[in-house]
This record gives structure tokens, C-alpha cells and sequence, in this order.
């Protein structure tokens, strides 16, 4: 059984950066495909970006692109968001997913299989 765990969400200004890491324990990221999906309260989960977990191919919102970059560090089997020039419109609880590899991308989160508790990334103006 997979478990994700998700850190470095806080508090920072509008124009500011955070990076997220997202970590797994009982299986590796290199058989997976792995998400970042945000939600805010009375919404779904939306889609940010996913990196397929063997080939670092990555697939990111048109909504952030330019701003945030997700990547993976092979050694540390660590994924990351980085997100650079916040907007308040960023704030939200963020979450880490994965799925099988050989399912290929998606942007749904019912099609994702594990999941972070998530870390709360608030971004004052």
C-alpha cells in the first residue's frame, strides 16, 4: 500500500514562492504517475500537474504554467512543486496523488488511486 505525504505549504505574500515536496513510503514514484491537485472549500479538487514518475514527462495547468514547475528528484524519489509569483487566487489546500504508470496522464482526480492528507499553501495580497 502506497501512503504519500505531502510538506512545505505556509503562509506567503502574493509574488512570493513556496516548493512542495511529496514523498512516498511502501512502493516508488518510478512506477507512477504522480498529481498536485488544489481544492478550496465548497469546490472539487482541480488539476495542476502530474509527471510521469520513470520518464519525468510532465503535463501542467495553462492556468500556472509559467509559474509553477513540477519535477523529481531521482535519488530522493521526492516530487516537487515548485510555485513561484503566488496569487491569492493560489490559495488552497494542495495534495499529492498517484496512479499506475501504465494508465498513463490524467487531469481527474477519481482516476488517481493514493493520496496525501494534503498541505495548506495561503497566499495574502
Amino acid at each position: 500500500q502506497v501512503q504519500l505525504v505531502e510538506f512545505g505549504g505556509g503562509l506567503v505574500q502574493a509574488g512570493g514562492s513556496l516548493r512542495l515536496s511529496c514523498a512516498a513510503s511502501g512502493g516508488t514514484f518510478s512506477t507512477t504517475i504522480i498529481g498536485w491537485f488544489r481544492q478550496t472549500p465548497g469546490k472539487e479538487r482541480e488539476f495542476v500537474a502530474a509527471i510521469d514518475g520513470y520518464s519525468h514527462t510532465t503535463q501542467i495547468l495553462n492556468f500556472v504554467k509559467g509559474r509553477f514547475t513540477i519535477s523529481k528528484d531521482r535519488i530522493k524519489d521526492i516530487v516537487y512543486l515548485q510555485m513561484n509569483s503566488l496569487k491569492p487566487e493560489d490559495t488552497a489546500m494542495y495534495y499529492c496523488a498517484a496512479r499506475k504508470l501504465t494508465t498513463g496522464f490524467s487531469t481527474f482526480a477519481r482516476e488517481y488511486e493514493y493520496w496525501g492528507q494534503g498541505t495548506q499553501v495561503t497566499v495574502s495580497s
